[in-house]
């Protein structure tokens, strides 16, 4: 891209800064250079020669060709250094050219100068550039967007009291105060406090979130009325806002299939023009005897007109659009190969702990045995598997706040806890466990039941069961649906038994799933549903996943899940939602029906508009000039420059 290159040679920050900065002042310098044309009876009426008129012109355009073709001279010289003539190299050969050839004129070479030409030449480039490097600059903004999210200082706990420090300073350990309606400014843990933090900017999600004590908390949140102590836990390139910065900064400097067809067209267009100008200048030259003047002027506009800028700009502005959206609304891009095929996807593999459903348990119901009501029943269990880290014990703690005073507490090892509670002897024990142990009157299971079962012994005497089990998520059954109706097939893998596997596939509606499934069997079946050459997307969230969504042509890692399976993914849903993967697919979807429409104008642009510069239409009265043909140019960046951003519409819309 031009903008790439003349940012680098400019040295600038920001491109489109210099390119405007160089357009204001060449376009006061052209006003002037104007009204010194010998033509004008301004010159005549300020007693100035006609020469003197000339020399005041060159003197005019030696400085806006100078100061304003700056970076299309030092871009054609980094192109030839890489020997990939491109875009710089066509407009930094049509204004040396004019420049030269009307320098050559004071002299008494030529019929006339075209210093107005060059100068409006100049100005109309830079221009489109600045439009250029400002669009690409707006689109790309996410990952500046992101690092503003931090606030500038941190009001850090220590011996001496609280003081504000640098968010630099920062590090893991440190605590930090957090006052209402100001930015988090790390990630850490909630220590003391509540309050509702504002994550829309950093997950898409526009709901305020309630954070309190033992809560993690995102660098770049926004308080709201609570006070809140954070233990901070992740900084500087660790911290979640760095890492998605970094995860977009890769998804933009990285190429795709499109881009690659984009980069060699933009290339053998760049060969084509320039060879096209030689021929061009000798037939209107020699052959349809013309006049050099005339001749080289027809060269000069089909240098600028068949200047590759659309195409050039047709793919990365719709990344750099795509990509930010995408941030924005928690879909983060790895890699764009794999977020261009997303688009053109026959099938989702879920993984089903963690991704389709919540990954944690969840009590579904206690059944008291008559001696013993289940309210009681929960509220024995739950004081003793308070003191236990398994699972299926924190979420039977987590289903009563009713607690009752427990002594001699022991945990056996897959098999259950005991202890006393209440002054009563309560012993937990799995179903599998019960059986061992020939508890007497143990009830019997229903075939079709999929939950775990916890058997609650008081006294040596059953007394009640509680069933837990693994939840469905509530975005899952939305999600599938809007699959099916995209025309994607959902298909379930699982490391779990036949009977889970089927209830949840037909709540889901789910058609095809596969159960029993080991972590080295997911990434087999992976390879298995991607054999008819169909584009498969692997999602998941655990270790266990990792290997299946490097297989896949498109692993997709849910962001609530494991370090291991982020980094082995193409795409991450920060959220955690399935029906994220249904919006990733959409943009991926909207983004490239855009490069192709953008491709598409791009080749329609040149196929007209060469002939249209040559002079081929002479005949008919149609003559561009060269500044004419760079207006055109422009007009045609423009349209793929607001095609591109009209991704955040397209994507929106669908």
């Amino acid at each position: 891209m031009c903008s790439t290159a003349s940012g680098r040679t400019m040295g600038a920050d920001h491109p489109s800064r210099a390119f405007r900065r160089r357009f204001w002042w060449c376009l006061g310098l052209t006003v002037p250079l104007v009204a010194a044309d010998p033509a004008l009876p301004l010159m005549r009426m300020a007693g100035l020669t006609a020469a003197h008129s000339s020399w005041l012109q060159f003197a005019l355009a030696a400085a806006i060709f100078a100061y304003g073709g700056w970076p299309f001279l030092a871009g054609l010289v980094s192109e030839m250094r890489r020997r990939s003539p491109g875009m710089m190299t066509l407009v930094a050969l049509a204004i040396t050219v004019a420049f030269a050839y009307s320098a050559a004129t004071l002299f008494g070479v030529g019929s006339g100068p075209f210093f107005l030409e060059l100068a409006t030449l100049i100005d109309v480039m830079l221009l489109g550039h600045w439009i250029e490097t400002a669009s690409v600059e707006h689109a790309s903004g996410a990952v500046e967007a992101l690092a503003a999210l931090l606030p500038a200082v941190a009001h850090r706990r220590g011996e001496s009291g609280e003081e504000d420090v640098a968010l630099a300073s920062l590090v893991a350990g440190d605590v930090v105060t957090v006052r209402p309606g100001e930015k988090v400014p790390a990630d850490g843990e909630v220590t003391e406090g509540a309050s509702e933090l504002d994550e829309s900017l950093l997950t898409g999600e526009s709901a305020p979130q309630s954070r309190g004590v033992g809560d993690k908390v995102v660098g770049g949140s926004l308080n709201g009325s609570g006070a809140l102590t954070v233990r901070v836990e992740a900084t500087g390139a660790d911290a979640y806002v760095e890492r998605v910065a970094g995860l977009v900064r890769v998804a933009q400097e990285s190429h795709s299939f499109a881009q690659d067809v984009a980069d060699r067209a933009a290339r053998w267009l760049a060969l084509i023009a320039i060879a096209g100008a030689a021929v061009t200048f000798f037939v209107w030259w020699r052959v349809l005897a013309a006049g050099w003047v005339f001749a080289l002027q027809r060269a000069v506009t089909v240098m600028v007109t068949a200047c590759p800028h659309a195409l050039g700009l047709a793919v990365p502005l719709v990344v750099a659009v795509s990509a930010s959206l995408g941030a924005r609304n928690g879909i983060l891009v790895r890699d764009r190969l794999a977020f261009e095929s997303l688009a053109k996807v026959d099938k989702v593999l879920f993984d089903k702990t963690g991704t389709l459903t919540n990954g944690h348990f969840s009590v579904l119901g206690v059944e008291g045995r008559g001696v013993m009501e289940p309210e009681e029943v929960l509220a024995l269990a739950a004081s003793l598997e308070a003191l236990s880290e398994h699972p299926v014990a924190r979420a039977i703690a987590a289903a009563t706040d009713r607690r009752l005073p427990v002594g001699a507490f022991s945990e056996l090892v897959g098999q259950g806890v005991t202890g006393q509670v209440n002054g009563h002897f309560v012993d937990l024990f799995g179903e599998d466990q019960a059986r061992a142990r020939r508890l007497p009157d143990l009830p019997e299971t229903p075939a079709d039941d999929v939950s775990t079962r916890v058997v609650v012994v008081v006294d040596g005497r059953i007394v009640g069961t509680i069933r837990v089990a693994d939840t469905v998520r509530p975005e899952s059954e939305p999600a599938v649906c809007a699959l099916k109706a995209m025309g994607v097939e959902p298909v379930m893998i699982t490391g779990d038994r036949f009977e889970v596997a089927r209830d949840v596939t037909v709540t889901l509606g789910i058609k095809r799933y596969y159960c029993a499934v080991d972590p080295p069997g997911k990434a087999l079946v992976v390879r298995h549903e991607a054999e008819n050459g169909e584009i498969v997307a692997m999602v998941g969230d655990g270790v266990n996943d990792a290997l299946a969504l490097v297989e896949a042509p498109v692993g997709i890692a849910v962001g609530g899940g494991t370090d291991v399976a982020i980094e082995s993914a193409d795409i991450v849903l920060v959220r955690s939602d399935p029906l994220d993967v249904v919006g990733a697919i959409r943009l991926a979807r909207a983004a490239y029906r855009t490069m192709n429409a953008n491709l598409v104008w791009a080749t329609a642009y040149n196929v007209i508009a060469l002939p249209l510069a040559a002079g081929v239409f002479v005949g008919f009265g149609i003559v561009l000039s060269p500044a004419a043909g760079a207006a055109l140019m422009t007009v045609s960046t423009v349209v793929v420059a607001v095609n591109a951003l009209g991704v955040r519409r397209r994507f929106a819309r669908i």
